[in-house]
Parts: C-alpha cells; sequence; structure tokens
C-alpha cells in the first residue's frame, strides 16, 4: 500500500477567515467553502490540499503539526509574512549554519520559514 498527502487540515474557530490567510500568504487559491465550516485551498498542482475546519474548542497548546516553508529570501517572506498578521516567534539556527524563523499564524499555529 502506497501512501500520500492528500491535504493537511488545520482545525480553528474561523474556518474562512484562516483559510483565506494561509491562501493568500501561499499564492493559493480557496476552492471550496461549505458555508464556512470546511474551507480548502488548493496551492497547485502537485501539492497537498490544505483544509481548514471550523470547531467548537480547538486543541490548545503548542500544535503537535507544522508547515516548514522554503523561500528564495527568508527575510522578506518574514516580513511579508508578519505585515500580513503573522507573528514571529523565535529566529533559530543549527551548527551548520542553517536558519530559519518560526512564526504563529493569526490562531497561534505555529510554522517555520527557512531559505532554500
Amino acid at each position: 500500500m502506497t501512501l500520500s498527502i492528500g491535504m493537511i487540515t488545520t482545525d480553528t474557530l474561523d474556518a474562512r477567515r484562516l483559510g483565506t490567510w494561509w491562501a493568500d500568504a501561499l499564492g493559493g487559491t480557496v476552492v471550496e467553502e461549505n458555508d464556512g465550516w470546511f474551507v480548502v485551498v488548493a496551492l497547485g498542482e502537485g501539492r497537498p490540499l490544505l483544509a481548514f475546519q471550523k470547531v467548537d474548542d480547538p486543541t490548545s497548546g503548542k500544535n503537535r503539526l507544522h508547515l516548514d516553508l522554503q523561500a528564495d529570501d527568508r527575510t522578506a517572506a518574514v516580513a511579508d509574512l508578519v505585515a500580513a498578521g503573522a507573528t514571529v516567534i523565535e529566529e533559530r539556527s543549527m551548527g551548520d549554519g542553517f536558519v530559519w524563523t518560526t512564526l504563529a499564524d493569526p490562531d497561534g499555529n505555529e510554522f517555520c520559514v527557512a531559505t532554500h
């Protein structure tokens, strides 16, 4: 049996707002809204879908799954995300010179941005 990622789903209090935010941040398109309770974002052919599911009580605390995003210009990408409503959590690095930024989306879900 072969498995592949078809969709990555995030629980939220406002699926339409968060789905639209991520669509804008990643250059995606909202392709389904289901009356605002389940929003699907397409990121392009060959890439998994992102989904945002409205729940009454999302998991609190640090999320157990997060996105690692890549950018040609990490500093500019982080600045654009912050201008759009993300929050910088911390700048991080490894001993080999690998540097990334951990941010949170408007719902507090953490994600990282690194250079290719």
